[in-house]
């Protein structure tokens, strides 16, 4: 085992390839180094990073940046809705607006500046000019972070700690980092400065101090000495001098890195700060197929006062756009609808003159090759497909499950149409085999629809969540406010700050098991409501008990201690129930509303026969509207001989028997 241990030992394992590095060399690669092609064909050297910069190869890193394509389509954006052109590489940089976001850690999308702990910093070191945005991302890395390094700048920034310097020398170096080593150019100076080293010279202690190689370490330390010596410093200030700068290079950036990064991210600022409706739009196009990131932006737009309109087949483009009314949903985040079948329904609707008014009429003009059953149906789900419905019915969206009910029918109709239509066939007067009485029905809206039962609130929710990854027309913890608030449950607008005790719903998202240094399970989610969401900590013992009902959108209460500080928050759970619960051990009476006709005594004892398997403690009332043969309404008023459970599969299979929104638990 030694023996073959031995011959493996410092052999390379594999091949792989690095990201982003490019080598350059001024002749054919192959008269440097030797090359290697990979299974997917890449071809790279054999020789890794060191050894190619070791003969005298340049190597670059390339990064491709998706910040990069949010500055141009948002600058894109901005002069197709405004008119303005707007120069990304001469912003002006005192923008107090742009300085102020990041004061206040609204840092959310922005480049190098959205972590949670970035955005603390922010808020305490509270930049002013670009030099201090190019300090803070220099500084926020562990090696700093760990030293309290980072404490010390913004305290010396503030003048809350006093700024020293061992020698005046130092303070040309490191008066723009208050007395604090942020950058390795600025190591490379020192030595330049205090000891007389070469730029060439200075470069070689950079890299020394990198690698911490021990026996070169104590080479360059004796040159430091002896040229610091020279210049009139005294041993034991050049000695500590070294250190401070040994101790700094281990994890020193490089300024002109640090510079490139903060003027990226001050161009995202600067957008985000003045034209905030532009920068959602580009960024949501962005990451339109990361559901997790999508919603936390649509929360940020919602934060910002940027309004958010759902998809709709006649305003949607391809992408997130600036509409008068905000910004509108791009088709490209709709779930299980790809670029070839969004083309296919804006080509379409470009042939209709620019608005869509009926799917059949669509269906004409569609490739059914792209545009399939499944397309349809998220569309339909998304709410692409109300704006069909505008004027003719007071709510669209009560109307998605005809929609829905349709697309077979509408796929049908437009394949025979274009089939007909490739054959030359017509009709003997010119219409389609509908006839003119057909094809107006056919071109109506609402009358082309089947019918079927409307979706319940919660239904409709569902599928929206189901299709654009988030609760776009509601929310499905805005029924149980009432009961939440019997309950003594607050809702997250209603917390300004800490609180030792209170008890909040809302549904899960982002759940995560995890578990402690010693092994025991917790879990860690975030709490949602309709106004914002919370990160909720469950430690071992109340996940012990209360495991079962933590899982993936459960509508919970959660009770226990609310930390708030400055812009975190988050909740540390002590209890936990169901909102179902709560509203059972809350509820009164189930009170059910029918309107005859539709309805009749077919319905009465269906209802009775679906009462009879909720059983429980609470009564049902009825409240029953009869229209009868004068042409009068008359309201009769009763209670049902069963006793319910007023759970949320019994309001669920009442109300797909007798409507939507017909049950009120009470």
């Amino acid at each position: 085992l030694m023996q073959t241990a031995r011959r493996l030992e410092g052999m390379t394992r594999h091949a792989s390839v690095h990201a982003a590095g490019v080598v350059i060399a001024p002749r054919a690669i192959v008269e440097f180094a030797p090359l290697y092609k990979s299974a997917k064909d890449e071809i790279t050297t054999q020789w890794a990073m060191k050894e190619v910069e070791r003969v005298g190869l340049l190597k670059m890193d390339f990064l491709g940046l998706s910040t990069l394509t949010l500055l141009t389509d948002a600058a894109a954006e901005i002069a197709r809705t405004e008119g303005v052109t707007i120069d990304l590489d001469n912003l002006p940089l005192d923008d107090d607006k742009t300085y102020q976001l990041f004061r206040d850690g609204q840092t959310a999308g922005v480049f190098q500046f959205e972590s949670s702990g970035m955005r603390d910093t922010l808020r305490k070191a509270k930049p002013q000019v670009l030099e201090d945005l190019i300090a803070l991302n220099a500084l926020y890395r562990p090696g700093p972070l760990k030293g309290g390094v980072v404490d010390d700048y913004i305290k010396r920034k503030h003048g809350l700690a006093e700024v020293k310097y061992d020698v005046p020398q130092m303070e040309t170096v490191l008066k723009e980092t208050y007395g604090v080593i942020a950058y390795q150019e600025q190591v490379m100076r020192l030595a330049g400065d205090l000891a007389g080293f070469t730029m060439g010279e200075s470069d070689l202690l950079r890299k020394a101090m990198g690698k911490k190689d021990p026996a070169v370490m104590a080479k360059q330390r004796d040159r430091f000495m002896e040229g610091c010596k020279a210049r009139g410093i005294n041993e034991k200030k050049a000695g500590k001098i070294f250190d401070l700068m040994e101790f700094f290079a281990g994890y020193g950036f490089n300024k002109s890195h640090s510079t490139t990064y903060a003027y990226l991210a001050y161009q995202t600022a600067y957008l985000k700060a003045n034209y905030p409706r532009h920068f959602m739009a580009a960024l949501l196009t962005i990451e339109a197929q990361n559901t997790e990131k999508l919603a936390m932006y649509l929360a940020e737009a919602r934060d910002l006062g940027v309004p958010v309109l759902p998809p709709d087949i006649n305003r949607s483009e391809l992408a997130f756009t600036v509409q008068p009314e905000g910004v509108r949903y791009g088709l490209t985040a709709v779930k299980n609808v790809g670029e070839g079948a969004i083309l296919s329904l804006l080509a379409a609707r470009r042939e209709l003159g620019g608005r869509v008014a009926s799917l059949f009429t669509l269906a004409e003009h569609l490739d059914l090759r792209l545009v399939n059953k499944r397309v349809l149906e998220s569309l339909v789900k998304g709410g692409a497909f109300d704006s069909l419905l505008e004027g003719k019915v007071d709510d669209p969206a009560r109307f998605r499950s005809r929609l829905f009910a349709a697309i077979d029918r509408m796929l049908e109709h437009g394949s025979r149409h274009q089939k007909d239509r490739d054959r030359g066939q017509s009709s003997m007067f010119g219409g389609d085999m509908f006839g003119e009485e057909g094809e107006a029905a056919l071109r109506d809206a609402l009358s082309e629809l089947p019918d079927a039962t409307p979706w319940t609130n919660a239904e409709q929710l569902t599928f929206e969540k189901e299709a654009l990854g988030l609760y776009m027309s509601g929310h499905p913890i805005e029924q149980y406010k009432p009961d939440l608030a019997a309950y003594g449950a607050k809702g997250f607008a209603e917390l300004a700050g800490s609180v030792e005790n209170c008890a909040i719903g809302g549904i899960v998202t982002g759940l995560r098991m995890v578990r402690t240094r010693r092994g025991d399970p917790m879990a860690v989610f975030m709490l949602e409501d309709e106004a914002g969401s919370v990160e909720t900590v469950v430690f071992p013992e109340a996940f012990a008990k209360h495991q079962p009902m933590i899982r993936a959108d459960a509508m919970l209460v959660v009770r226990g201690r609310f930390e708030k500080d400055d812009d975190t928050c988050r909740m540390v759970a002590s209890e936990i129930t169901t909102v179902e619960l709560v509203r059972e051990k809350l509820a009164r009476e189930v009170r059910i509303r029918l309107t005859m006709p539709p309805h009749n005594r077919a319905t009465l004892e269906a209802l009775a026969e679906m009462l009879s398997r909720h059983r429980g403690d609470r009564r049902v009332s009825l409240e029953i509207i009869e229209t009868r043969a004068d042409g009068k309404a008359y309201r009769v008023k009763a209670t049902a001989p069963q006793r319910v459970r007023p759970s949320d599969r019994l309001v669920s299979e009442v109300e797909a028997l007798v409507g939507a929104g017909t049950v009120v638990i009470r």
